[in-house]
């Protein structure tokens, strides 16, 4: 289980933000007795294993004591969500093709963040802790690369499992508010993407038509409008 920033849910970020105010939010084993409900993982095959992605193959022990196989889990980088507005109130959105639906989507910027020990042993995942300051800063440059906008008003919102079923990566969801464009995008060679403006109205519109299917970024957005 991970641990949430300590204090104010929605952390505060500005030019001039203290950084003695962030909390590491690292992956730490629990000292707290076994719930009995969880479940005991009793053998692991490694499927794939590559720079990628860790997709496995597991045997559980159940809570009557029987034993459940197989079990498929995997995991991947975390990633970051921004939930960003420009200086009139518009929302910045991104449309771009999505694997799993086969669909192109309406969503908001978002991308992975990188590992603080650079990945050394070649994977871009891994159990290295990730911090509220380290994924702000994936935020940040998630938000210029995809769209060409910065902003200097950041809050940031929760980490939360985007599969807790089936994977260990967590979403870290932030707000960007009165954002300026101050550049073109910086796309990588496998992003195609176009940036789009919508009102509040308008994404409340997309999201209950089913045409904003991205379950993580509706909770960044519920969770926007709180702060």
């Amino acid at each position: 289980m991970r641990k949430q920033a300590k204090g104010n849910d929605n952390i505060k970020f500005g030019e001039e933000q203290n950084t003695k105010n962030i909390e590491n939010i690292e992956s730490a084993e629990t000292t707290e007795p076994r719930d009995p409900l969880a479940w005991e993982e009793v053998s692991t095959e490694h499927l794939i294993q590559d720079e990628w992605i860790d997709f496995r193959r597991s045997a559980y022990r159940l809570p009557d004591g029987s034993v459940f196989e197989p079990y498929y889990t995997y995991t991947r980088k975390d990633y970051v969500v921004i939930v960003a507005s420009d200086t009139e109130g518009n929302y910045l959105c991104v449309r771009q093709f999505r694997q799993g639906i086969r669909e192109v989507t309406t969503e908001f910027p978002a991308g992975g963040i990188e590992r603080k020990d650079g990945g050394e042993d070649g994977r871009e995942y891994g159990s290295d802790g990730i911090s509220v300051e380290n994924a702000l800063a994936a935020a940040k440059r998630e938000l210029r690369e995809e769209t060409g906008y910065e902003s200097d008003e950041w809050n940031y919102l929760l980490a939360v499992p985007s599969h807790a079923t089936v994977a260990d990566d967590y979403a870290y969801l932030f707000v960007a508010r009165n954002c300026r464009r101050v550049s073109e995008q910086s796309l990588d060679e496998t992003e195609f993407l176009n940036v789009q403006k919508h009102t509040a109205q308008e994404i409340e519109e997309l999201i209950a038509k089913g045409e904003f299917p991205q379950a993580v970024h509706i909770a960044a957005w519920l969770l926007a409008q709180r702060c």
